[in-house]
């Protein structure tokens, strides 16, 4: 590194440095302590579904045995880009997302409600975190809400439970965002691969088609179902949307696209894989489905 690129990343980190901290001078710190009901507690968020599920763990350590009281903010607009392709559309959440969503929740020990917001009560607000000045592109969904709320909970350990499907033992269970996307990653090496499934929307699949002609799409009602086909799958692949949420949180076998402008979704525990290369991708997959 030459005097001048060493001078230029000097000024840059400067620079940021002072940005965030005018912008951490101006955030108020949420109620670390509110007076809690001994049964229930009330949180509040707006979305997006797959950082609700990454809220789970530290929705459970605030509760700390108590009932969860999920109350979700439906019609904020989207956080994406212009152009980014999404399910809702300009949506965050819609009640239809509720609908899909609380058959899964309210099947998980210590959730009680799963319900569109309205004048609930609210104990903790868990897009909170959107106020502090994190880089939102790099680090962990997961550990904003730990980083804001000061709890922690053990990520390598399962936060869903569902029963799987056990049609799906023998599939290769596979969901592709038009979102994150890695550059130069092709799925056409799957065609040597039997058993092919997609779950995601329809549109997805259609296109993933195009490179899989075998590939079927398993059409669910809710999202209960939906979990049910990635637990009993033989091994998953995603990139970074809901439904590699939901694999990260049953801890089933599986790899994730990383996307390298926004790597903030991170796999911990076993066999938990990431690929943002063609070579490694492929040798990933063979370990997977060899059961190495």
């Amino acid at each position: 590194m030459n005097i001048f690129q060493r001078v230029y990343i000097a000024i840059f980190k400067t620079g940021y440095k002072r940005i965030y901290s005018k912008a951490l001078s101006k955030v108020i710190p949420p109620d670390l302590y509110p007076a809690l009901d001994a049964d229930a507690v009330h949180f509040k968020h707006f979305g997006l579904i797959g950082d609700i599920v990454y809220a789970i763990p530290a929705m459970q350590a605030l509760a700390q045995g108590r009932k969860i009281h999920l109350h979700l903010q439906i019609n904020q607009k989207s956080l994406y880009k212009k152009g980014m392709k999404h399910g809702n559309k300009d949506k965050i959440l819609t009640e239809k997302s509720v609908e899909m969503l609380a058959p899964l929740l309210l099947a998980q020990p210590g959730f009680a409600v799963c319900d569109v917001l309205q004048d609930q009560r609210i104990d903790y607000d868990l897009d909170y975190f959107r106020k502090y000045p994190f880089d939102y592109n790099k680090g962990h969904i997961c550990r904003w809400y730990f980083q804001t709320y000061g709890v922690t909970a053990d990520l390598g350990k399962a936060w869903l439970q569902v029963e799987p499907d056990v049609r799906y033992s023998n599939e290769i269970v596979i969901a592709r965002s038009f979102r994150y996307r890695a550059p130069g990653i092709s799925y056409a090496f799957f065609c040597k691969y039997p058993n092919l499934s997609f779950v995601g929307l329809k549109e997805e699949y259609e296109d993933m088609k195009k490179q899989l002609p075998s590939l079927r799409y398993v059409p669910v009602s809710n999202f209960l179902e939906f979990a049910r086909v990635v637990a009993g799958s033989k091994f998953f692949i995603g990139n970074q949307s809901f439904p590699f949420a939901v694999a990260e949180a049953l801890k089933v076998r599986r790899a994730l696209e990383v996307y390298f402008e926004c790597p903030n979704v991170i796999p911990e525990g076993k066999e938990a894989y990431e690929f943002c290369y063609q070579p490694q991708f492929e040798k990933v997959v063979n370990r997977l489905f060899n059961g190495l």
